[in-house]
């Protein structure tokens, strides 16, 4: 790179717009309530290593919670996390503070879950975030096995005792959904919310969380530090939260909400929509670039290999792959919301439920349908049945065939 990139000053600056956080105005009027909640309370925070998980922690450890526990499959995003709320002034994790690299369905979890707990305060982040993951049939299982299947496992285990809060992180694909991901955490909000009369559960569906692990912006700089060519639609606008923003929306969505509630950002899309072209321009602008538009993904490669001056390649296309939802919304028709109960946040008070008896039925067909099924056409098809708001877009194309 030509000079420092400050990504948090970015993300203020090009794509959020924002100087101060989206949800400042809302931790002001109600930091006593949160630390009322949390202060001395023993927290579980599964999938913690994430983006938004790590977001979520940083933002409940200034309200001195007692005892953390932490566990995500990514270990090297655990090390990380614990050292940089090591590395900070304004973070102190508590004393009984334990990472583990384990995945939340396994065996092992569940003794640390056995041995650690009971726990007052509950958050699940693993999931399978990204469109891609919809590739083939495989990959939809692995979706589902993790997104719905694993979800309804752990409540179960919370049964025997119930925490204060539970929470499970959404996303705005969810409502109206057109891609796989989606309507495997529409599936999730369904069973989540049939537990809603016996545990204090919420959650949050929200834009894009910008420069998050893995998604297009962060491998913006990945592309960079290895002199690779920038690739994005030209034709997608999105909604973007800052890193600390989605945290903070979890973090409200969990202890302040009442059960069965879905909480999303108040957003305006005149305002916050952004081309992801924009982005990719500005990006380049801030450390000294400007885009070469290149007509391919094979012009932009060569034009890579044979950098000079301070022009750098992207590849610009019209969206043609498969789930690709053109626009974003947090809610349906049929949803109630209620938007005067916060500054920044709205929330969806009426979200369909079904009982629990009919979701074992749901997650029995779709266990079935996977014994046998190889074909991604059919598991598309059973989840128009059982979604009716489902309309999945097939382009035949995927985001693994795209540069």
């Amino acid at each position: 790179m030509k000079g420092l990139f400050n990504v948090e000053r970015f993300i203020e600056k090009k794509v959020t717009g924002r100087d101060q956080s989206l949800l400042a105005q809302d931790f002001r009027q109600n930091h006593q309530r949160l630390r009322d909640k949390i202060q001395g309370r023993s927290l579980l925070v599964v999938g913690g290593a994430g983006t938004i998980g790590s977001s979520y922690i940083k933002a409940l450890l200034p309200f001195k919670p007692a005892k953390l526990v932490v566990a995500d499959i990514n270990e090297n995003g655990l090390t990380e996390l614990v050292r940089d709320c090591r590395s900070r002034s304004d973070l102190q994790l508590p004393a009984d503070f334990k990472s583990y690299p384990v995945n939340f369905g396994d065996r092992v979890f569940e003794k640390i879950f056995k041995k650690e707990g009971p726990f007052q305060i509950v958050a699940n982040f693993a999931a399978h975030k990204h469109v891609r993951s919809e590739k083939d049939v495989f990959s939809i299982e692995a979706m589902i096995e993790n997104n719905v299947i694993r979800a309804k496992r752990f409540l179960d285990q919370l049964l025997a005792s119930p925490p204060e809060h539970f929470f499970c992180v959404s996303t705005d694909k969810a409502a109206n959904p057109v891609n796989i991901m989606g309507a495997s955490k529409k599936l999730m909000e369904e069973v989540i919310l049939a537990y809603a009369d016996q545990i204090k559960i919420s959650t949050a569906r929200f834009a894009n969380v910008a420069f998050s692990n893995g998604s297009l912006l962060a491998g913006f700089i990945e592309r960079l530090m290895k002199q690779q060519p920038l690739s994005c639609p030209a034709d997608v606008r999105r909604y973007f939260v800052s890193p600390a923003e989605s945290g903070e929306i979890c973090l409200m969505a969990c202890m302040l909400g009442n059960s069965g509630e879905i909480f999303f950002p108040k957003l305006q899309p005149e305002k916050d929509l952004v081309l992801f072209k924009t982005i990719a321009i500005d990006f380049l602008k801030e450390i000294g670039y400007q885009a070469d538009e290149c007509s391919s993904e094979d012009e932009a490669k060569e034009k890579a290999e044979n950098l000079t001056g301070n022009k750098y390649p992207v590849y610009f296309f019209n969206s043609e792959t498969s789930g690709e939802k053109l626009y974003e919304e947090f809610y349906t028709d049929e949803e109630t919301i209620e938007l005067n109960r916060f500054d920044s946040l709205g929330v969806v008070t009426n979200a369909a439920r079904r009982s629990k008896a009919e979701l074992d039925k749901v997650i029995g067909v779709l266990e079935n349908l996977f014994k046998t099924e190889t074909k991604k056409e059919s598991v598309v098809k059973m989840l128009n049945e059982l979604l009716p708001t489902f309309q999945h877009v097939e382009t035949g194309l995927n985001l693994d065939q795209k540069m």
